[in-house]
């Protein structure tokens, strides 16, 4: 018997090393890839993109991104904006790094 709930949030990071010269562009492309997975995606719940404080050239992006549950995830990898971006970005990236996540949040709760 598991004490965990039956249905947790799906989350992944993903943290792309990116070819030198191609943040600007790739920054652009996966912060809209972003924004129309949370405005066009119901099960996309967060999707953060993070970048490093400090570097004069930065050249790593982390994304953060938590769906209602696997499927809603499956639905995005095959949502137009991100097949788009996908294709758009490939020659953008040295590495990609995946790492899926079962979530158990904690949070606040804005106050009225």
């Amino acid at each position: 018997m598991s004490i965990l709930p039956a249905e947790a949030a799906f989350a992944l990071t993903v943290v792309f090393d990116l070819v030198e010269g191609t943040f600007p562009e790739f920054y652009r492309l996966v912060s809209e890839n972003a924004s129309l997975s949370v405005e066009l995606e119901p099960g996309c719940l967060r999707f953060d993109v993070l970048t490093p404080l400090g570097t004069q050239k930065p050249s790593q992006i982390f994304l953060y991104e938590i769906y209602r549950d696997r499927a809603a995830f499956d639905l995005h990898l095959a949502s137009a904006h991100y097949l788009s971006f996908d294709a758009s970005t490939r020659d953008m990236v040295s590495r990609k790094t995946v790492v899926t996540y079962r979530v158990d949040e904690n949070s606040k709760q804005a106050v009225a």
